[in-house]
C-alpha cells in the first residue's frame, strides 16, 4: 500500500547529456512529474520510463520537455504493461521556447494491455513557439499480438511462457537504453514476476 509522489527536474547546460531512467512497479498509486529542462544550445536528454501494473494499480506519470536553447535535442521512450484492473495515465508535452531553433524532439508512449480490466491512457503534446525545429510524438495503446503467440506455441513453447517473450520483447529497447546491467537485471526480475 505505497503511495508515491514525486517531483523530479533535470536541467541541462550548453553541450551536456543527460540519460534519465525511471521504473515503476510497486506501489498502489503513483504521481510522477518529471521536467527535463535544456537551457544550454547543443544540450542533449533522454528520458526512459518503464512501468508495470497489476491489480488495483494506478500510476499517472507527466513528463515535461523543455526546449529554451538553440540546438537542443530530446528523445522520450516510455513503455508500460497492465494487467488486472490496473490504469496508466501518461501526458507529455514538448515545449520549444521562441529562438530555440534547430530543436530536435522526439516523445512515444507504448502500452500493452494484459487484461480486459486494464486501461491505459496516452496523451502527447507539442508546443512549439519557433519555426526551424523537427518534433514529433506519439502514443500506441494495444494488446499481445496472437499471431506472435501462436508462432511460439508453434515452436512447442508453453503459452505461459510465450507470452511472457512477447512481453519481455516488448520492454526491451527500454532495456537497451539502461547502461546499467545490474538496473536492467533488475528490471527484468521484475517483469519476470509481474508475468506469474
Amino acid at each position: 500500500n505505497v503511495w508515491n509522489f514525486t517531483h523530479e527536474r533535470a536541467q541541462v547546460e550548453r553541450d551536456g547529456n543527460l540519460d534519465w531512467i525511471f521504473g515503476a512497479i510497486g506501489s498502489r498509486l503513483t504521481k510522477n512529474f518529471s521536467d527535463l529542462d535544456l537551457v544550454g544550445q547543443g544540450s542533449t536528454g533522454r528520458m526512459s520510463g518503464f512501468y508495470f501494473t497489476d491489480g488495483a494499480q494506478h500510476l499517472d506519470h507527466d513528463t515535461q520537455q523543455n526546449h529554451m536553447a538553440a540546438h537542443t535535442t530530446s528523445d522520450l521512450l516510455f513503455k508500460g504493461a497492465l494487467k488486472g484492473h490496473s490504469r496508466s495515465v501518461w501526458q507529455g508535452m514538448i515545449y520549444v521556447a521562441p529562438g530555440a531553433q534547430q530543436t530536435d524532439g522526439y516523445q512515444a508512449n507504448r502500452n500493452l494491455v494484459l487484461s480486459e480490466n486494464a486501461r491505459a491512457d496516452s496523451i502527447p503534446g507539442l508546443e512549439i513557439l519557433a519555426d526551424d525545429v523537427r518534433c514529433t510524438h506519439g502514443a500506441t495503446v494495444g494488446k499481445i499480438d496472437p499471431d506472435l503467440v501462436f508462432y511460439l506455441r508453434s515452436r512447442g513453447i508453453p503459452m505461459d511462457e510465450a507470452e511472457r517473450l512477447v512481453v519481455e520483447g516488448f520492454f526491451d529497447p527500454i532495456m537497451q537504453r539502461i547502461p546499467f546491467e545490474g538496473v536492467r537485471v533488475r528490471f527484468q526480475q521484475a517483469i519476470e514476476a509481474k508475468m506469474v
